[in-house]
């Protein structure tokens, strides 16, 4: 009795503070053995895995935030009539603490990379696979492939994600490659999930903002339990040479202040009426609401990053909404707007 008290006063005391639910978790289970993203072992795993801690951007609450000023101009240069999408592309592997490190050869950021080795596995998934949802589905070979083609063959951004749940580490590749000789990759970069340490100034990782990709990643574990409890990435065709917090690289030379900045932060409307919508589809509009979402790479408009989960179902009533629901907000940060001179 005297334990639940403890525990109910515990979670009080939380509520009161404002700390995220995130923050409550259960112990971590046992992992011995590589587990893939998309089954019951990798759910019990990641709801008790703390992504980042409590204070850290992702888990900010930003529904009370105040509206930038030049919020229209930005959704008028994404497209305020254009429909919202999604692609079906992050998945992830989930590695035991003690997982073989092995050399991954670094081959166009080396000197914006974190040195290896790296715990890859052999069943390292590739972006986009197994459901192939999005503007590169035509990069990887045709489904049905063996997952060592899709590994080997196929153009496209090829992201690899490592989880080490037990270690607090993220490891994240963009255009992962096995070969004959081992595993290549454009880029490397490492995330201490348990820190809210950013990568140095300027430096890309496997997202053009210098952004963890996982962390944004709607995944179906948290679909399941009603509320996508972090904020989300998206893309767009357009960007402006610059960065805002938490971002630390762009990837464009266009300066038209009516642009989005890498890392600027999306919010769905609160008045946008949620009900009629699916499930799962639910949970992620009440995490655009409260925690909204951030411009991450350059491609698609208005496209979400969701893990290629057959168990997700009703994604595409996302479809309904528009630009024009969203709005942008004013991140709190001394960094806000850095760019050339």
């Amino acid at each position: 009795m005297r334990i639940l008290l403890t525990l109910t006063l515990f979670v009080a005391v939380c509520l009161l503070l404002g700390l995220s639910a995130i923050a409550v978790q259960s112990p971590q289970p046992k992992i011995t053995r590589t587990v893939m993203f998309d089954t019951p072992e990798a759910d019990r795993i990641l709801t008790a895995l703390q992504v980042f801690p409590p204070d850290n951007p992702w888990n900010q609450d930003i529904s009370a935030l105040p509206v930038h000023a030049n919020s229209s101009a930005i959704i008028a240069s994404i497209g305020k009539d254009k429909t919202i999408d999604f692609n079906l592309d992050m998945n992830f592997v989930i590695v035991p603490p003690n997982q073989p490190r092995v050399p991954v050869k670094i081959l166009d950021y080396p000197n914006e990379s974190d040195p290896g080795p790296y715990p890859v596995p052999d069943n390292l998934p590739i972006e986009n696979w197994p459901l192939q949802r999005n503007e590169d589905g035509g990069a990887l070979p045709k489904p049905g492939g063996t997952l060592d083609t899709i590994q080997r063959h196929g153009t496209g951004d090829r992201h690899g994600i490592v989880v080490d749940p037990v270690n607090g580490v993220l490891y994240e590749f963009y255009q992962a490659r096995k070969t004959d000789a081992g595993w290549q990759a454009a880029q490397a970069s490492i995330f201490d999930l348990k820190s809210n340490r950013m990568r140095p100034e300027r430096w890309t990782s496997a997202d053009a903002a210098g952004l963890p990709v996982f962390p944004a990643t709607v995944r179906y574990d948290e679909c399941a339990r009603g509320m996508v409890t972090h904020a989300l990435r998206f893309t767009v065709r357009r960007t402006r040479r610059a960065y805002v917090y938490p971002a630390r690289h762009w990837a464009s030379k266009l300066t038209d202040e009516s642009l989005p900045r890498m890392g600027e932060r999306f919010r769905l409307r609160q008045d946008f009426d949620i009900t009629g919508f699916p499930p799962h589809a639910q949970a992620i509009l009440k995490g655009l609401k409260k925690h909204g979402m951030f411009v991450a790479d350059n491609g698609g408009d208005w496209r979400l990053s969701i893990a290629p989960d057959r168990r997700l179902k009703g994604l595409e009533s996302l479809t309904r909404l528009k630009g024009s629901d969203f709005e942008v907000v004013e991140t709190e940060s001394p960094n806000a707007g850095r760019k050339t001179q």
